[in-house]
């Protein structure tokens, strides 16, 4: 086994994706993905660990392939829908661990707020978010906004401690549409409103950290992580039930994702001249286009230094 790996691996970015093994016959081997494609995919040629059944797959690899992710919440939802659609020899599990949920926005003025949902049910008055990954940290990022937007606090039911608590926040007399407004602006990934959300727990951090509070200070760095993973860019998975076909080319390949009720369900890529391609990159959604570009590109370089 070679030591440092195939060359190819130099050529992937330290950056969240998936990545792709196939063996000499164009068949994959295994799907997986990593925080930083670079670093994962060498670690198939060094020590295995706990992975050492995978030694046999490793001397069949004959190509690897990437996508570069714009999150690594958006890498797992990739990872998840293309072996929930086939599942690699190599591959256990079609999919991962982790739950998807959604973010439930109810502004009914008895008792508003956010919750965990696992179906995003229509109601009157109510919004949904997501899909997201992992229960955990999804409750985690609601926890967070609560500090900070505390719409939760605004319900006109509030009894005993809890009006007691809104009041202690300054909350009882706001305005249940300006908080409603600020946290559709969060959820819906508006990059002033994060920035603004996240600065503002780090301010709570800092503060608890600076009366020796720590518990409560990592707890509020634990929210931080957690809201980054709800409102990190992430588009291979959505709400909208749309099915097309997204394109990118360069220097002969072309790649492509099928979407299916809004979820990325297929990879593919081939060699294909310009004018070949060129239908298909028309048809590309512009929303696509950068993400599409620049995967086709890293195809594009991989093709180059075979594994």
């Amino acid at each position: 086994m070679r030591r440092n790996g195939p060359a190819v691996i130099g050529q992937l970015p330290c950056t969240p994706g998936v990545y792709r093994f196939r063996d000499a016959r164009g068949r994959v081997l295994y799907v997986g993905r990593a925080t930083t494609l670079r670093s994962r995919v060498a670690s198939y040629w060094s020590d295995l660990r706990d992975r050492e059944h995978l030694a046999p797959m490793v001397t069949a690899v004959a190509a690897i392939e990437a996508v570069a992710c714009d999150s690594a919440h958006e890498a797992a939802w990739l990872e998840r829908n293309l072996l929930q659609t086939s599942l690699p020899r190599w591959n256990r599990t079609p999919g991962g661990q982790e739950s998807a949920v959604y973010i439930r926005m109810d502004t009914r003025p008895a008792a508003p707020g956010l919750f965990l949902a696992y179906r995003a049910q229509p109601a009157a008055q109510v919004r949904h978010f997501g899909p997201y990954l992992g229960s955990q940290r999804v409750h985690r990022a609601i926890t967070a906004l609560d500090r900070i937007v505390p719409l939760s606090s605004t319900g006109t039911q509030l009894r005993g401690a809890a009006r007691d608590l809104a009041r202690a926040r300054a909350a009882a007399g706001a305005d249940r549409s300006t908080l409603t407004s600020s946290l559709t602006a969060i959820l819906a990934r508006e990059p002033a409103a994060v920035s603004r959300a996240r600065g503002r727990l780090e301010w709570l951090r800092d503060r608890a950290a600076r009366v020796l509070a720590y518990e409560m200070a990592a707890r509020i760095q634990d929210e931080i992580v957690a809201l980054d993973w709800v409102t990190s860019p992430q588009k291979v998975t959505t709400m909208e039930p749309t099915n097309h076909t997204v394109s990118g080319w360069c220097s002969g390949i072309l790649v492509q994702f099928e979407i299916r009720s809004g979820r990325v369900r297929g990879w593919s890529q081939r060699a294909c001249s310009m004018p070949g391609a060129a239908s298909a990159l028309a048809a590309t959604p512009y929303a696509w286009g950068g993400f599409m570009q620049r995967t086709a590109e890293l195809a594009a370089t991989m093709a180059q230094h075979p594994a």
